[in-house]
């Protein structure tokens, strides 16, 4: 291990705040920084990127909120420091298994861009199954823990702060896999941030490379209504997340957590086949989804839904 990463390791857990914002900058360019460079002072610009706030603000009416730039403000700090125990790291661990792990190494992936980091969860996994992670998110808050928690597992991730309408400004290179992880595709409200986000991806990934999406079962719960078994994916066993309104257009949730605070997310309601749709007409060539961890069709009423595209000819 080189003796810069190593010391990174050694100093995570004397870390505050405002020092992670700057070893976010500091792993974005993947090398070490002088020590005057070190400890310059952070830009207002970048200051600005973190949301030191801990109650969230939709207005006086939350529904009309429909945009996608809202998921920057919506994951205020007091929220990011409550989500692993909405995830459940460990539980998550076992309900997942070698799932992901497996579709990569089937099709000999080994640079994965995680492009919805959060606190770190699947980046930590799959650096430590031997891949090359580079962890992509766009809320500041969510990276600055996802690399605390990097180092609690005793890994140090590479971040970049970006938004995926713009992914390849900040994001350099060409990549094996991309990761889409965690409900996350459904922040974007827009038709055409969609598809501009899609385009981003598959600009970013290398000839034979593989998107990994997955989204909420919302078929069921626009046609049905809400009901989760909380098996695979937010395995937090202490804390309530339903939604409080849901219509074509907005599904808005709501976290409750044991010790009584609230949080939401305003998210769009993605359709499978609408997703499945996306995916052909930004250029993936096979498409295969699955029914929480199962192949298509073992699990008639999943909560999740993972899409496996595939820029390779072939047939689906």
């Amino acid at each position: 291990m080189p003796r810069w990463v190593a010391n990174a390791v050694s100093g995570c857990y004397r870390l505050t705040r405002s020092q992670h914002s700057r070893r976010i900058q500091f792993l974005e360019k993947g090398r070490p920084r002088s020590p005057v460079e070190r400890e310059a002072p952070i830009s207002d610009a970048t200051r600005t990127l973190f949301v030191p706030k801990t109650k969230q603000d939709y207005g006086d009416n939350p529904i009309d909120v429909r945009e996608t730039d809202t998921y920057v403000t919506e994951y205020v700090r007091g929220f990011v420091e409550k989500w692993d125990e909405l995830i459940d790291w460990s539980q998550r661990a076992k309900s997942e298994g070698r799932f992901f792990i497996d579709v990569l190494k089937a099709r000999n992936k080994k640079s994965v861009l995680d492009v919805a980091t959060g606190t770190g969860f699947h980046s930590v996994q799959l650096l430590k199954a031997g891949f090359d992670v580079t962890s992509v998110d766009g809320s500041a808050e969510m990276l600055a823990k996802a690399f605390e928690n990097g180092c609690q597992h005793h890994v140090v991730l590479k971040t970049t702060h970006a938004d995926w309408r713009w992914l390849n400004k900040g994001v350099k290179g060409k990549f094996d896999a991309i990761i889409c992880l965690g409900n996350s595709f459904t922040h974007l409200f827009d038709e055409n941030d969609r598809r501009r986000a899609l385009a981003e991806f598959y600009a970013a990934l290398k000839h034979d490379g593989i998107l990994i999406l997955d989204q909420r079962n919302y078929d069921r719960i626009l046609d049905e209504g809400f009901a989760s078994k909380h098996k695979y994916y937010y395995c937090g066993d202490q804390v309530v997340a339903e939604p409080v309104h849901v219509d074509e257009g907005l599904a808005r949730f709501e976290y409750v957590f044991p010790d009584g605070s609230r949080h939401n997310l305003n998210m769009f309601p993605l359709r499978k086949n609408y997703t499945r749709k996306l995916l052909r007409q930004a250029g993936f060539q096979q498409i295969h989804s699955y029914g929480d961890f199962q192949e298509e069709g073992e699990e008639t009423d999943p909560d999740f839904f993972i899409h496996v595209a595939e820029k390779s000819y072939g047939t689906n």
